[in-house]
Order: C-alpha cells, then sequence, then structure tokens
C-alpha cells in the first residue's frame, strides 16, 4: 500500500471517528471526451427593453459580454410596443413607438428608440435574438384599453396583446425593420442574428387563436425572408411543453410550418429554422422556506426534445430555449411572494450550476442540436437593493448568480468524464427532485492545456446545513504538476448579497460601500493559486464545500 493510500484511509478514519460526514468522491477523466462544452448558457433576456441603454444595463451587458468566449445573444420583448399613457418603462413593460398611422391610416415608422437598443447590443459585439412584437397601437384590432397595469388584479393582458387589423400592414412593418436593420448595420451583421415571432401565444401573451398566431407567424416570416432571404426565423416560444396543453400547441405549430398552407403565400410550408420552447420551475414556501423543483424545469426540456425528435424532417435543427429559469416571474419582488426569497443568495446560483449541467446531460441523451437557452434576468431600475426580483445585479452590483455564468465562461472545449457517488441524474430530479440528499455533482471540461471542474452542493430545501466534504481526483494528467486555482462562491464568497446585510442592509449607499459591494460581487478566488503534484497522471484535491456552494477549480497544465 503506497503513503497516498494509507493517508487516504487515516483521514477517513479520523473523519469516522469525530462524526464527522464522508466526504464525496468526485472523479475527472480529462483523458475521456464526452461531447462538447457548447456555449448555449451564453443567452439572457428581459421584458423592459429600455432599460438596455440605462447606466447600469450597459454596466451589465459589458459584463455578460465580457464573461463569454462568444457573442452572447440578448433576447428583449416589447421592441414594437408603442408608447401609450405612461411616462416612461415599468415593471414588465417597455416601447419604443417603431409604429403608428397618420389621420389616413398611412404608416409612420420611427426606429429612433429600437436603434439605440440594438445599437447597444452591437456596439459590444452582443447579438439580438429579435422579437417580433408586440402589436403596436395602431395596428392593433383592439387598441383600447392598451397599456397594461402591472399590480394585482390589474388590467394587463390589453391592446398589445391582440391580432393585427391589417395582416399586410403587420408583414410590411416587418419588412421595413429588417430592411432598415441591413441599410444600418449592413447584411453580414443582421444574417448573424436570429428572429422570432411573438412571445408564448398559447397563454394571454396572445389574445387571438392558434389559427390567427400562424398568420401572424406567416405573415411576418413572408416580410423578413423578403428583406433578407439569408435571416433566420424561428419560434413558436412557447410556455412550459410540461402541460399537454402547451406540448398540444408546440407541436401542431410545427406541423402547420412543415406541412401547413402558408397564410401569407398560400403555398404549402413556412420557414423553420429553429425550435423556440420556455422551461420553468417552481418554487413553493412550504413549512417556513422556500423548496424549489428543479424537476419540473428539466421535464419541460426533455418534453421538447421529445416533441422535435417525434419530427424526423427536424434532425439537428437548432433549438433555443428562449426562457430557461427557476420559475416563472422575473418582474415579481420577494415582498410580492415569499417564495421568490431565493433570488438574492446562494441558492440560486448552485441551483443555476446544477441545472445547466443536466441540461447538457439532456442533450446528450435526446441527441439535439441545442443552440441557446435565455436566462431571463437582466436588472430593474428604480427599485429597493436586493428587492428579490429575478436579476443579475442590482444598482450595477453583481449578484452571486452572475459569478455562475463568470465559471462557464471559463469552460470550453470538450467536457471530459465525471463520476461522483454522491450526484443525481436529470431523470433523478425528474422523478423525486432534490429531496433525499444534497446533489453534489460536477461538469469538467478540457480546452488546449486547461481542464475546469464546477463542482456544486445543491439542495431544492433552502435551510442550513453543514458542509460537504469533497475529494476531487482528476485523472488523465500528463504531467508531472499543474498549476491549480479554485474559485468560490458561497456565503463568504462572491457574494454581494452577504455583504449588504453585513453592512446592515442599506438602502442609502456610500460611495465607500458601494465600492465595497462591487468588489464582493466579482468572482472570487477561495486560496491564492497553488503548484500541485501529477503522480501517474492523477491529482485530488480534498475541500469542504458549504451547502449551496459552488466551487471552480482550474487546472492548468
Amino acid at each position: 500500500m503506497n503513503r497516498f493510500s494509507l493517508l487516504c484511509i487515516l483521514i477517513l478514519c479520523c473523519r469516522v471517528v469525530a462524526g464527522q460526514p464522508m466526504p464525496v468522491s468526485i472523479q475527472v477523466d480529462a483523458a475521456k471526451p464526452v461531447g462538447e462544452m457548447k456555449p448555449f448558457w451564453a443567452f439572457f433576456g428581459y421584458d423592459e427593453p429600455n432599460y438596455t441603454t440605462r447606466k447600469d444595463g450597459q454596466k451589465l451587458l459589458t459584463e455578460l459580454q465580457q464573461l463569454s468566449p462568444v457573442p452572447v445573444y440578448v433576447r428583449a420583448h416589447n421592441l414594437l410596443t408603442s408608447k401609450g399613457n405612461s411616462p416612461g418603462p415599468d415593471l414588465k413593460w417597455g416601447f419604443t413607438d417603431a409604429y403608428r398611422e397618420d389621420t389616413n391610416g398611412k404608416p409612420i415608422y420611427n426606429w429612433t428608440v429600437v436603434d439605440s437598443i440594438i445599437d447597444t447590443y452591437v456596439k459590444r459585439g452582443m447579438k439580438p435574438l429579435m422579437e417580433i412584437g408586440f402589436m403596436p397601437k395602431d395596428l392593433s384590432m383592439k387598441p383600447e384599453p392598451y397599456e397594461h397595469t402591472w399590480s394585482k388584479g390589474g388590467n394587463i393582458w390589453t391592446g398589445w396583446t391582440y391580432p393585427p387589423k391589417d395582416y399586410d400592414k403587420w408583414r410590411e412593418l416587418v419588412y421595413q425593420w429588417v430592411k432598415h436593420s441591413i441599410d444600418r448595420y449592413g447584411k453580414k451583421e443582421v444574417t448573424s442574428w436570429l428572429w422570432e415571432v411573438w412571445n408564448e401565444p398559447d397563454i394571454a401573451y396572445w389574445s387571438g387563436t392558434f389559427e390567427e398566431y400562424c398568420k401572424l407567424y406567416d405573415y411576418a416570416a413572408d416580410g423578413l425572408k423578403r428583406a433578407c432571404p439569408e435571416c433566420t426565423i424561428g419560434g413558436p416560444h412557447t410556455t412550459s411543453p410540461r402541460s399537454d396543453k402547451a406540448y398540444s400547441y408546440l407541436t401542431r405549430f410545427i406541423e402547420h410550418c412543415l406541412r401547413g398552407q402558408n397564410y401569407a403565400t398560400g403555398k404549402v410550408g413556412t420557414p423553420l429554422q429553429y425550435i423556440g420552447f420556455h422551461a420553468k420551475g417552481n418554487p413553493e414556501f412550504v413549512d417556513g422556506h422556500i423548496r424549489m423543483n428543479m424537476g419540473v424545469q428539466l421535464k419541460d426540456i426533455q418534453r421538447a426534445f421529445e416533441a422535435v425528435n417525434s419530427f424526423p424532417e427536424l434532425k439537428n435543427i437548432p433549438i433555443i430555449i428562449g426562457e430557461c429559469d427557476p420559475e416563472g416571474c422575473a418582474a415579481c419582488a420577494v415582498t410580492r411572494d415569499p417564495k421568490y426569497g431565493y433570488r438574492n443568495g446562494t441558492m440560486y446560483s448552485s441551483y443555476t450550476a446544477s441545472s445547466f449541467a443536466r441540461i447538457y446531460e439532456l442533450m446528450d441523451q435526446y441527441n439535439v442540436n441545442l443552440r441557446g437557452a435565455v436566462s431571463w434576468s437582466f436588472e430593474f431600475e428604480d427599485q429597493p437593493w436586493f428587492a428579490g426580483f429575478r436579476d443579475l445585479a442590482t444598482h450595477g452590483v453583481d449578484k452571486p448568480v452572475l459569478n455562475i455564468f463568470r465559471m462557464f465562461g471559463k469552460m470550453g472545449g470538450q467536457r471530459v468524464a465525471v463520476q461522483t457517488d454522491r450526484g443525481f441524474s436529470a431523470a433523478n430530479i425528474i422523478a423525486s427532485g432534490v429531496r433525499s440528499q444534497n446533489d453534489v455533482n460536477a461538469i469538467a471540461s478540457k480546452s488546449g492545456n486547461t481542464i475546469s471542474v464546477m463542482v456544486w452542493n445543491y439542495h431544492d430545501e433552502d435551510v442550513p446545513g453543514p458542509a460537504t466534504p469533497v475529494q476531487l481526483t482528476i485523472n488523465g494528467l500528463g504531467k508531472n504538476k499543474v498549476q491549480v486555482r479554485h474559485y468560490r462562491v458561497d456565503d463568504r464568497h462572491s457574494n454581494s448579497f452577504e455583504q449588504w446585510k453585513a453592512m446592515g442592509s442599506p438602502q442609502q449607499v456610500s460611495a465607500g460601500q458601494y465600492k465595497t459591494l462591487e468588489k464582493a460581487g466579482q468572482l472570487q478566488e477561495l486560496a491564492s493559486p497553488t503548484s500541485k503534484a501529477v503522480a501517474d497522471g492523477t491529482t485530488t484535491l480534498t475541500f469542504d464545500l458549504p451547502r449551496q456552494g459552488v466551487s471552480f477549480i482550474q487546472l492548468t497544465l
């Protein structure tokens, strides 16, 4: 027995004697690739497009592009919505006033606000996932009342949700928008964008029928393709496919595009160049604490992949999860419902690490071409600090969850094999959630001389618990020594929320406090970089990982 093995046995025996939990063993085989480390996570979205050009919005967009090795795609609602009577954007509400009509019904196009939004993306090397919607007031078949009221009992589904009074004008609006985009940004740039029609037409976002949505899509696609035959359009960005109603809407729409009569051209078929759907979890507030439900979000993804695979014609078609989140209301603060209280701290970050790893697993299992998974989370203006919205930053200070995307941004190349004695599979989580024990697992990649391992300690129940000891073994190393960097998101690292609470939770933050919070929001290392010996191609790291904590270990050969 060699000295290393004997030492491990002694450590284990000491833990048993001391009553400490046995370490979770995680084995990474850096010499065994299992698939591409596709950066499908580099997609983000939000309801309020006007926040794009605000100071904090621009700051966050810059950070999102900087963390990604590839262009980040951005999806925003309300890019065609009229201003109405509102003095400015509000929660779940924005506008551009791109279209109105004169007294004779002649269209007047004004791209000033739209351009300011798209300019902000393009300037940073980002790409719009351009949502064609919602209905301009002067084009709506039911224009009054037009603007929504975002409050309990308010009238939300107003004139902006209705079909156009004239589908030819709708088609021309899309044509003019795409033509203007090409004139402003160039065809090469515009053909790198993605286009869609509307949002969640299977629920109250669309006040028309299924047939009217297909007609809306057909006319929009015809206008787009007339201006730019090379541009990419897809959809339908319907809601959670675990619902039989939503699943049916998705598959009926695909049938229409593949084999139905095109409302705009009269021919058979409509352009459908990617499939879009949404996937949401369902947290609850139970016995005084939050209980997450990742299983239903993964079930949405599983059923959608099954739907796509049921059409042989769609083999290898790109798929975009147009919204991919722990629940469905980004603009709901914790004051609206305590179940949203997970968003400020480490539960959101550990959930994101765990769930995105399972999306890779489902992608492999169903052999689909997953292009993107949009995190519907951005930032909100003129709101209290850490109000509990589903956002990535508050007042320009990054929240813990954003550091998980920074970790993903450091991964690339090929995913490599991971085994653990304490982790769950996607099937386990879909069936039973993460309730019986903590999910301590990892995802790993290798790119050139760099091996990256993300390890999380996740549980659906937001209650205190002890840290879990982890023994991480990396095999397949061809050197005698590696450089190791260890990053961490937990209550003491990469956590502006805990720093803010330690300040006394101020709503008026001084310049010095702001700098401290800003620094706390960045990804931090657990310890200084070290050199680690490699024996027979293997090295082992041991560390304690707090409940809801995430570690990121990067080895350089």
